[in-house]
């Protein structure tokens, strides 16, 4: 058995919805007091109060921009005054837009690193005084197989910024390690979620025929790996990145799963 995370304060960027929205209710399940931040008022309020009545821990939503830093300094402060403190970040917020690289716009380059590399990096340095002061600080960032492992047409910036979010883990826990806190990576394979949905069933079908176990992911699948990576057992854990995708990397082709 894991010592128990009961009482203590989460927050997930991008909780509203998809991968965060399952992250944030393992946490709530656990025990936790969840907070969770989105751009969306009325669907981060919904979820809330969907994960609360789960039962478990609160969860409790605040609207912030990850893009912005005044909006990560105080959804970091909010959390602290609503529960005490802050002892877990998952910062989970992103976007994946689909647009091939020859029809790319400047703007589009701007928008998907400004939420999933920067908004990452500035929600880290809201919650690090915060996190150290719990004394067993985690940061758990969702990054992806796209882009450290693998790549797909029309994710090529999409995929830039996951792998850019691994390079910010690999110096961050240098950094912050002096203070007691790890930082760590999820990488999700295919993940059933809204996301995927709007990707359409043939796109779907495809993905879990290219998977070893079969089927597509859970988001509460993901949510289980980052419950790990907060729990007093994986202290000496940093640095690392943890890949979740039912095998589909490590096939060669689809002749490898088609041999069984």
């Amino acid at each position: 058995m894991f010592t128990p995370l009961e009482g203590r304060t989460v927050l997930v960027t991008g909780g509203t919805k998809g991968i965060g929205k399952g992250i944030a209710g393992v946490f709530a399940k656990a025990g936790c007091n969840v907070v969770i931040s989105g751009r969306d008022a009325e669907t981060g309020d919904a979820s809330a109060l969907e994960l609360t009545r789960r039962g478990g821990g609160q969860v409790a939503f605040c609207p912030g921009d990850v893009a912005r830093g005044e909006d990560c300094r105080r959804v970091a402060e909010t959390a602290v005054e609503w529960y005490g403190g802050i002892d877990v970040v998952c910062a989970n917020a992103g976007i994946f837009p689909d647009t091939k690289l020859v029809d790319m716009t400047e703007e589009d380059i701007d928008a998907i690193f400004a939420t999933n590399v920067k908004g990452s990096m500035l929600t880290v340095q809201a919650c690090v005084p915060h996190l150290e002061r719990s004394g067993r600080g985690r940061v758990i960032l969702t990054s992806s197989i796209t882009g450290p492992l693998t790549g797909f047409p029309g994710w090529s910036h999409y995929g830039a910024t996951k792998a850019a979010q691994l390079g910010f883990v690999r110096t961050a826990c240098i950094e912050l390690a002096p203070k007691k806190i790890t930082v760590n990576a999820v990488l999700p394979g295919n993940v059933v979620s809204e996301g995927l949905d709007e990707l359409g069933e043939e796109y779907s079908a495809q993905m879990a025929a290219s998977i070893p176990l079969g089927r597509l992911g859970l988001v509460e699948e993901i949510g289980a790996a980052a419950l790990f990576l907060a729990t007093e057992e994986a202290a000496y854990i940093t640095g690392q990145t943890i890949v979740v995708d039912g095998g589909q990397t490590v096939p060669e082709s689809l002749a490898a799963l088609q041999a069984m």
